[in-house]
């Protein structure tokens, strides 16, 4: 990781330690959800556990204040970079009144929310990433300055919708970053069985642009290539497709058992790449980040996740007449 250090990529030392935050955050939430799902509390978790470094990584590259997500039911990480809260996360998953994403209607992971510039997901995947080469083709015709960052996993890439939204990107140099989180798994089928070539990120050169690929895992790899990437599109060069590939710790979600199709050999093997421990050392050994301040993190962390749990808990569900807003059919 020596050859990688943040300050050569312009990053102070309160923004790594804030990124690590942001990732801790991520996985502390994650993590809670799965105990709430086993207590019966809240019906569906969809995990971003191994992911979280590709997530902020990305997000820290672009600008929050006028870039574009697209994310996919994974991203966490992403959103929580760009403005949403634990809070926020706690009453998707409860499905309450409040919920930011979409007033308790759309499960967990289905973010969206226009105070950040976070486009509403859908359940067909994929769809997200055509929505994102509009947003990028109308911020060209408008001449406005904003990237659009659309991610999902190695097993959408094989969608129709992928590569429709890929070639007309090429054809009108849009200013779109296309980011595959290759998992391993397209929920039970591996990689080798999905992606004929084994490279997301060699598809790119069909539709006329660069292809990265880049190890997940290393948060400051990620955000390196997106960058490289966000300045392309401002410059007019166009879009990328960045292939960040890490490995997902859990069941595909809480309806699935991954006992079924992997070892358990294989994901203990995983865990010791795992993006937090990894950039957790990273930061140990660049004395950023202490026992102490890691206690305090801790701490911090699980008071936010425990205050928005509660609240969460106690806010009231949508009144059953709202059942029809916003249903046109």
């Amino acid at each position: 990781m020596s050859e990688l250090k943040h300050t050569a990529l312009g990053l102070s030392d309160e923004q790594v330690l804030d990124m690590y935050r942001y990732m801790l955050l991520a996985r502390k939430i994650d993590e809670r959800m799965w105990l709430l799902n086993r207590a019966g509390k809240i019906p569906f978790v969809i995990s971003c556990q191994g992911q979280e470094g590709i997530q902020v990584g990305a997000a820290f590259a672009l600008d929050r204040e006028k870039d574009w997500l697209c994310p996919y039911y994974r991203d966490l990480g992403m959103v929580l970079v760009f403005g949403q809260s634990a809070k926020d996360q706690m009453l998707s998953a409860f499905a309450k009144k409040e919920d930011p994403n979409s007033g308790g209607r759309q499960m967990p992971g289905h973010y969206g929310d226009r105070r950040f510039r976070i486009l509403t997901g859908s359940s067909p995947v994929t769809t997200q990433v055509l929505h994102a080469v509009g947003i990028a083709y109308a911020g060209k015709l408008e001449k406005k300055d904003h990237v659009v960052l659309t991610s999902c996993g190695e097993g959408s890439s094989n969608q129709g919708d992928w590569h429709e939204a890929c070639n007309f990107a090429g054809v009108h140099n849009l200013p779109v970053i296309f980011m595959v989180e290759n998992n391993k798994y397209a929920i039970s089928v591996p990689l080798n069985k999905q992606v004929a070539g084994g490279d997301v990120s060699k598809r790119a050169q069909g539709y006329g642009f660069p292809g990265v690929k880049v190890d997940g895992n290393n948060p400051l790899e990620v955000y390196k290539a997106v960058k490289e990437a966000v300045e392309r599109a401002r410059r007019g060069e166009g879009p990328t497709l960045i292939e960040a590939v890490s490995y997902r710790l859990v069941p595909h979600s809480s309806d699935d058992d991954d006992r079924s199709y992997r070892a358990r050999e294989e994901v203990e093997e995983a865990k010791k790449n795992d993006s937090l421990v990894i950039f957790r050392n990273y930061l140990m050994e660049a004395g950023i980040l202490t026992e102490e301040k890691e206690q305090e993190l801790n701490k911090q962390i699980a008071r936010e996740v425990d205050e928005a749990t509660d609240y969460a808990e106690k806010a009231p569900y949508p009144d059953p007449e709202e059942t029809y807003k916003h249903v046109y059919a």
